[in-house]
């Protein structure tokens, strides 16, 4: 039982992560592009843009997103569903118009506030466009989600993507339209597959506005817009840190870095999109409770021997990536921040199970301890040894989040974690990665090392009794098919 539920979340994540796997793939090999148009402050101006517009869309949306699934799952009447897409329809589209009037009206304020030059305030005026089609684009794809229709999800998410790709090339390497040609390529997709869906759903999507409903759904999510809150400033804050005490040169060459290393947030996002509905649809409390223990056990093992190559490979991969030497240092980010990202995929699997039981009321608490580590880590580091400062600001504050979640979510709905074997895929993973650091591999070893992670497992007794014999059968199958 316990396979098959695994298989079928991973199943689900796959398909939920088409879009964003060819998303972030092509998004990364075109960083040689964008590297060689933009100038390291320019990259800079953009991810600080972008960092703003993320915590707009967590202000705006107010939890609603969240509370959208519980509710959804809560009634299995195809009438009482309507009311709640509705519902969440329309409050989101207000609450994105009104971030876009606000986004245009005070772009030179909001601009002068980031530190940007007179001249990119029209880079506010595109941020603020691709506020509005963000949220209201997420809204529509999340309808998806609720229904588990992954297939639809993947086809809106590969569409989105491939207009985004040639609205982007066509702007920043056919016309040299530079940051602000990478800000409007990236909502151009965003927008035309929006307008599509619109008009696919546009039955369902009639006016109605249950304001009891819209009420009870902010009682559940509100609680939620602190710790999402919390959780972009610990996600995003380097980047502002950076900027302050180094300037946006340096912003630049560290979101280098932060691309390399979102290789493994797409892997998160993907499972992010599938998990909430599966997590939820499980009905049984021993069977979730069974199911999340092997979820975070092997979620996170994928997760550690991404990151464990992603770290080894980094020096290489910056100098296949980058369209200019000045980005090259941002590799020395990438091992803490792809490690800094297996924790959070931890985080993203234990807080389930506050949202299971639906007493969201200290989540705030947690992830808001998390970011004033953050802070005030970023506030001791980064001026004393620099960006590498805000990267372990981030790791701290991201293991800081998940221990206290841990701790809160066992004592609300109880899971038998298996916390050694967490702890064993941990520890070896960064004992690979410091080894291939300190002996300053090549690349082919690099990759040997990596290739070498999960039977470096055996040695630290990591596998169970049952997945050693499955391991066994599966070698002997292997050899059986190759030729004497």
């Amino acid at each position: 039982m316990i396979r098959k539920q695994i298989g079928r979340l991973a199943k689900q994540s796959l398909v939920y992560g088409i879009g964003g796997i060819v998303s972030r793939f092509v998004a990364i090999f075109l960083l040689r592009v964008y590297t060689h148009y933009l100038p390291p402050k320019s990259y800079g101006a953009v991810a600080l843009i972008l960092a703003t517009e993320a915590v707009m869309v967590i202000l705006l949306r107010a939890g609603i997103q969240n509370a959208f699934f519980r509710f959804y799952y809560l009634t299995s009447d195809p009438i009482k569903r309507r009311t709640v897409v509705r519902t969440s329809f329309w409050y989101t589209m207000t609450a994105a118009t009104v971030g876009l009037a606000l986004g245009l009206i005070f772009a030179p304020e909001i601009a002068s506030f980031l530190g940007l030059q007179p001249g990119q305030i029209n880079l506010v005026r595109a941020g603020a466009v691709f506020l509005w089609g963000d949220m209201n684009y997420q809204q529509q794809t999340a309808i998806f989600r609720a229904e588990q229709r992954s297939v639809s999800y993947a086809i809106a998410s590969v569409s989105n993507v491939i207009i985004t790709i040639c609205g982007t090339l066509l702007l920043v390497v056919g016309l040299h339209k530079g940051a602000i040609g990478l800000i409007v390529g990236n909502f151009t997709g965003t927008l035309c597959v929006y307008t599509v869906l619109l008009a696919y759903r546009i039955r369902l999507l009639g006016f109605e506005f249950d304001r009891r409903l819209y009420l009870a759904m902010e009682h559940f999510g509100l609680p939620l817009l602190p710790s999402a809150l919390a959780l972009w400033a610990t996600k995003f804050s380097d980047r502002f840190f950076v900027n302050h005490y180094l300037g946006q040169t340096q912003v630049g060459v560290y979101s280098f870095g932060v691309m390399i290393a979102s290789a493994l947030v797409l892997v998160i996002t993907a499972f992010q999109l599938a998990w909430p509905a599966f997590a939820y649809s499980i009905d049984d409390d021993d069977e979730a409770r069974r199911t999340y223990a092997y979820v975070l056990t092997y979620f996170l093992y994928f997760m550690t021997w991404a990151a464990v190559a992603l770290s080894l490979l980094a020096p290489f991969l910056a100098h296949l990536l980058a369209g200019k030497p000045a980005f090259y240092p941002g590799a020395r980010f990438v091992p803490l921040l792809a490690f800094g990202s297996v924790i959070f995929a931890g985080y993203s699997v234990v807080v389930i199970s506050i949202g299971r039981v639906r007493k969201t009321g200290a989540n705030w608490i947690i992830t808001g301890l998390g970011a004033l580590a953050d802070v005030g880590l970023n506030i001791l580091l980064v001026p004393r040894f620099g960006a590498i400062g805000a990267a372990w600001s981030l790791l701290g504050a991201y293991g800081a989040m998940f221990i206290g979640m841990s701790w809160h979510a066992q004592r609300r709905f109880y899971v038998p974690y298996q916390w050694r074997r967490v702890v064993t895929l941990l520890g070896v993973g960064a004992g690979l990665v410091l080894a291939g650091k300190a002996l300053s591999v090549s690349a082919p070893l690099a990759l040997a090392l990596a290739v070498a992670y999960p039977a470096l497992l055996f040695v630290f007794f990591f596998y169970q009794a049952s997945e050693r014999k499955q391991i066994a059968r599966l070698a002997r199958r292997v050899l059986r098919m190759q030729p004497a």
